[in-house]
């Protein structure tokens, strides 16, 4: 096992490594920019190192920087977390090359899943249900405009570096196609340095499903059952829970297989998520993999009673998996309190919290790095806690949820709280009846 871990992230998620690694009595370093030099994740890790100013360029993504904290502190290993360097192959090769173990994928799994061209070929060959489309890249507006009408509108036109909803753009009609083709084009290339894109049938109505999966060094695979993350604005989800309302035995079988073979075609390593469309026919198509811990983790580990990132650490470290699928046997859902506005189209809220109360009781899990008298900073990820509620069923898990909210305080900042306690009240997602479009026709009162 690893005697000294180096996290290579900020807030909440390096403080849910942290605790974990103590747990297991392994030793932390915490790295921090100078805007994160009160941080709670600074406070408990046993060392902390200052790696840069404010801008994540110049700090949580400069591997120079990190990399000279891994050799000060003689750590003999990193975990990225998620976001910033997690699914960065060339921090992962350089880790590899200086002999530090990167807690995740191999840099070569990371480039071939991190390219979505790349990815769908892979799984193709897997035997993994995909979405009709482009094979490969699309050179120009003729042979997209082709490929549209060979498959049928409506399309998607996506980047293949893409991310985050980047680079992605959705085409009704023939007519609006080199409009939509130059905008994704554009934003590519100045969000990834990269205008390649391809082309997919455009799903309707679709289900965002997602199987989260655990591979060993020694060719396991298992999958830890779905999380629905179809509460989503912008590409970006809000709401996540387990098991998804959708699901059906049948379906969950199909998904965990799909996914587990996903898995093995590529040998993975470390903790992953496939990511699905599930149409309204319950037909399934890989959209993509995520080769890294998520954000919405938690839900899976409080429907199945394990801690992923000490699976996540033990897999680094050559421990062998017992080989077991796991069925969820509670019902959890995961809301995201982001500093933003939502009565001001989710404008970021940086600035001063001023009294921070967060909710307690039973079934009820609070992961965050904010506390009265810190100070949101405007230069990363809005998000500053994530409220976690478990419950026997899915309706006692929403009103646990919606009891939460109101006990959750934030003053001083615009937090998403209002959003969600409206949400939880709305009858079609009480009754299940959404889709990734749900956030389309939601209006705040």
């Amino acid at each position: 096992m690893f005697k000294k871990i180096l996290i290579a992230n900020r807030g909440e998620i390096a403080l849910r490594v942290i605790r974990t690694c103590k747990e297991m009595g392994i030793k932390t370093v915490a790295v921090y920019s100078t805007a994160d030099r009160d941080g709670l994740h600074v406070r408990f890790a046993d060392e902390a190192v200052c790696i840069g100013p404010p801008s994540s360029a110049q700090s949580y993504l400069s591997i120079p920087a990190i990399m000279a904290a891994v050799e000060i502190t003689n750590a003999d290993a990193v975990h990225p977390g998620y976001g910033f360097l997690a699914e960065n192959a060339d921090f992962a090769e350089i880790c590899e090359e200086y002999n530090i173990k990167f807690i995740g994928p191999s840099a070569n799994m990371i480039r071939g899943m991190g390219d979505k061209v790349t990815a769908k070929e892979t799984m193709i060959k897997a035997g993994v249900p995909v979405v009709p489309g482009s094979d490969g890249l699309v050179k120009d507006i003729a042979q997209g405009k082709k490929i549209s009408a060979d498959i049928g509108y409506p399309v998607i036109i996506k980047a293949t570096a893409g991310g985050g909803g980047k680079g992605m753009r959705i085409v009704e009609h023939e007519e609006e196609f080199e409009s939509q083709w130059n905008n994704a084009r554009n934003e590519a290339s100045a969000s990834f340095g990269n205008a390649g894109v391809y082309i997919e049938k455009f799903v309707v109505e679709p289900r965002h499903i997602e199987i989260q999966i655990v591979g060993d060094q020694h060719g396991n695979v298992v999958h830890l059952s779905e999380r629905d993350c179809s509460i989503q604005r912008r590409h970006q989800k809000l709401v996540e829970e387990a098991p998804s309302p959708f699901m059906t035995k049948d379906l969950r079988k199909r998904m965990g297989t799909a996914a587990i073979e996903a898995g093995k075609c590529i040998n993975y390593e470390g903790v992953g998520t496939v990511e699905f469309l599930v149409d309204k026919n319950r037909d399934f198509y890989f959209m993509e993999m995520n080769t890294r811990i998520q954000v919405e983790h938690p839900v899976t580990e409080e429907v199945i009673d394990r801690d992923l990132i000490k699976e996540q650490i033990k897999v680094a470290a050559g421990h062998k998996l017992g080989g077991k699928n796991y069925t969820p046997t509670m019902h959890c859902i995961e809301c995201r309190i982001n500093a933003e506005d939502p009565y001001n189209d989710f404008r970021p809220s940086p600035g001063l919290i001023e009294h921070f109360h967060s909710p307690k009781g039973h079934g009820v899990r609070v992961d965050t790095h904010a506390f009265a008298g810190y100070t949101v900073p405007p230069y990363y990820d809005s998000m500053i806690a994530k409220l976690i509620c478990k419950a026997q069923t899915r309706e006692e898990c929403i009103t646990k949820m919606e009891r939460a909210l109101g006990e959750f305080v934030v003053e001083g900042i615009k937090t998403t709280i209002p959003f969600h306690i409206q949400l939880m009240k709305n009858q079609d997602f009480r009754d299940g009846n959404f889709n990734t479009g749900f956030m389309n026709t939601f209006e705040l009162e």
